[in-house]
């Protein structure tokens, strides 16, 4: 209940600029526009659940809100982290009696995913019969931290951090409800729209920051980063943005762009990841993704581990920087990685198959009177070097696992290859003959 003198109390300035409608929403025309999935349910006035899955300060809550506004519901929010089953069963309670008088309730629950498995089965019954609309908002990926039965009762809509347009947009309602231009100059108006990283209401907070400091002379960039503060980079080392920043990095190495592995490299740094984790990842693609096309690979990315290791940050992550841009301009291979893959399965499917007795080594005489070594010819008593016998199991056709690429190194590997097969198949020619 409201008290006598809130109107007066101070309130903060993303308050105050909260959307009265879902057209003043920034950044997230792509659901909220006309023609866009939730502005379509709104103008016909049927809201399903839904959960609403983005980055902190992107208006999650306000738009839940709204929504029950533009659908006529009543709001009833619930946060996952001070509410517990007693307070749902409250909630259910109260949205079990406005319906009989004809009133619907959108249950809004931020940071749903706080919730474990059990509180989550709990909300599917009240879904399922409509007792509530439930709006759940999360900063983590749903496919993680909900589940299934939940998620098959709502749709899932990725908002979006908010780009420079859409804070630019802030900056200037914020000035509106200011009543005058924040005193920055053009270079330092944009370092601010950066310091927010996408976040809104931290980019209000910044702005309220600004205005408490009583500047009246336009200030630079400098002025600024001393006056505020950056926020810190969205970034948790045991979530879902951990594994997209390892996996841009990979993916950026593989596609042979050492500036954006780079970028990516230095993005991690900057979040806090160990770089521990970061060099293991370096060593894996070392030997997945180029492998044999530069045998020296691995080695740079073992060296560039050690050195860490005995260096400490930060010096030691110039040594990781050094590794990431040999990696990403080094020629490409995952034949190795196919190769392996290609010879686990034809392990799996050809059981228990034995060697072929006569590469078999006959330390008894009953092996060797059993034919164990009969017919082995030495390769380095061979004409070529090479005898070309079958190694694989008897009634087990010949298999290629490995097929080098015509990149780096390996297009040595390959000349070497087709040197052996045609080889063997002289060797086979032969044998038909006799």
């Amino acid at each position: 209940m409201a008290g006598l003198f809130d109107s007066n109390a101070p309130r903060p300035l993303a308050d105050r600029l909260r959307p009265a409608r879902l057209v003043d929403v920034v950044g997230q025309s792509h659901l909220l526009g006309d023609e866009a999935p939730i502005g379509r349910m709104v103008a016909r006035g049927r809201l399903t659940s839904l959960l609403l899955w983005g980055p902190p300060g992107c208006g999650k809550t306000t738009i839940a809100r709204l929504l029950a506004e533009g659908c006529s519901l009543e709001f009833e929010p619930l946060s996952a982290v001070f509410s517990g089953v007693a307070d749902l069963k409250k909630v259910f309670e109260r949205a079990r009696q406005r319906r009989t008088g004809g009133q619907g309730t959108l249950l809004f629950v931020d940071e749903i995913h706080r919730f474990n498995r059990a509180q989550q089965d709990g909300f599917l019954p009240y879904v399922e019969d409509g007792t509530v609309i439930l709006v759940g908002a999360t900063t983590e990926n749903p496919s993680f931290e909900l589940n299934a039965a939940l998620l098959s009762r709502c749709q899932v809509f990725v908002l979006r951090r908010l780009d420079d347009e859409a804070l630019e947009a802030l900056l200037t309602r914020a000035e509106g409800e200011l009543g005058h231009a924040l005193p920055l100059d053009g270079e330092a108006r944009s370092s601010l729209r950066a310091m927010a990283d996408g976040d809104g209401r931290y980019l209000l907070n910044l702005v309220e920051a600004i205005e408490a400091a009583g500047s009246t002379e336009a200030m630079n960039t400098q002025a600024l980063t001393n006056l505020v503060q950056k926020r810190a980079p969205v970034y948790d080392k045991n979530r879902e943005e951990h594994y997209n920043l390892i996996s841009a990095l990979h993916k950026s190495l593989r596609g042979s762009d050492a500036d954006a592995a780079l970028y990516w490299f230095a993005r991690m740094l900057a979040g806090g990841e160990d770089p521990r984790f970061i060099a293991r990842r370096l060593t894996r693609f070392a030997v997945e993704d180029v492998a044999l096309a530069d045998p020296q690979a691995v080695q740079q990315a073992l060296a560039g581990w050690q050195t860490y290791e005995r260096l400490g940050s930060p010096e030691g992550e110039l040594a990781l920087a050094q590794v990431v841009l040999y990696l990403a301009t080094a020629p490409k291979s995952n034949a190795s990685y196919s190769a392996f893959k290609a010879a686990s399965r034809a392990a799996r499917d050809t059981g228990s198959l034995a060697p072929p007795l006569h590469i078999l080594n006959a330390p008894t005489g009953l092996m060797k009177d059993l034919g164990y070594g009969e017919g082995y010819a030495y390769d380095h008593n061979q004409k070529d070097g090479f005898s070309g016998q079958n190694y694989f199991p008897d009634g087990m056709e010949r298999q290629e696992f490995y097929q080098p690429v015509e990149r780096g190194f390996e297009r040595e590997i390959h000349k070497r290859l087709a040197y052996f097969q045609r080889l063997r198949a002289e060797k086979s020619k032969r044998d038909s003959k006799d």
